[in-house]
């Protein structure tokens, strides 16, 4: 009787790690952990939060400024990936200019929700003796709005100063010679669509506002895309403690 050879499992795991390194541009102490308890895992993971920025139409740019934002945002704080994505985004030719476009729209992405707030004090609340928008601000308002999902005339009417200095923040607080509007768009849509601080409402915004700057739709799907797979540091985070313990 033949005797059949039991499998290699060494080279099995180095081909393994390989394709995870190739696919997600780093290794670090969780994965040399899942490698020895769940290569399948592993794998198939690399597999799945690779295949966005592999098949999608972004460029390698767009899609690390993207990562940029994602581990940089409130919502998310997760400084080795940020470090990860911020040297391959440099790599990829991305400018100082890029990255501290990016790094105020993440700053923004709060306003959002204060806004969507704000429509629901108003709608509870009441509008009697709410000011009428200055003719001005509204202006500007209806302008800059729409480009960062923010629904601010209820606010303005409860107090037009606050809504004044937001608007500064997001018109002169920008750095000059970064984003494209469409790219701005692809950033935002990221974060509004992304697990870690979904918001429906600001999500359908950018996407109208993608669709008139000419963004298509492989485009935005891919920037949704790439948010899913962070859900993996909270494995991470499980798989080093088990090490731990």
């Amino acid at each position: 009787m033949t005797k059949v050879p039991e499998p290699d499992f060494g080279t099995e795991r180095a081909r393994i790690k390989d394709f995870f390194i190739a696919e997600r541009g780093y290794w670090r102490p969780w994965a040399e952990t899942m490698l020895e308890v769940s290569p399948g895992f592993l794998e198939q993971y690399a597999r799945y939060a690779g295949y966005p920025a592999r098949t999608g139409p972004l460029t390698q740019r767009m899609v690390e400024l993207i990562y940029v934002a994602l581990d940089t945002s409130s919502s998310h704080l997760f400084a080795s990936g940020l470090e990860t994505h911020m040297r391959k985004a440099l790599e990829a030719g991305a400018t100082q200019a890029d990255i501290f476009d990016v790094l105020h729209l993440v700053a923004v992405q709060g306003a959002a929700s204060a806004c969507q707030a704000a429509d629901i004090l108003a709608e509870v609340a009441g509008t009697d003796g709410l000011q009428d928008l200055d003719a001005h601000l509204k202006a500007r308002i209806d302008e800059l709005g729409p480009q960062h999902a923010l629904t601010m005339h209820a606010v303005a009417r409860m107090d037009s100063g606050y809504a004044a200095v937001l608007l500064d923040f997001i018109e002169h607080g920008r750095s000059v010679g970064g984003l494209e509007p469409g790219e701005s768009s692809l950033v935002q849509l990221a974060l509004h669509a992304c697990f870690t601080a979904f918001n429906p409402d600001a999500t359908r915004q950018i996407v109208v506002t993608g669709l008139a700057q000419g963004l298509s739709r492989a485009e935005m799907l891919q920037a949704i895309q790439l948010g899913a797979h962070l859900a993996v540091h909270g494995t991470a985070l499980g798989v080093n403690t088990f090490r731990e313990l």
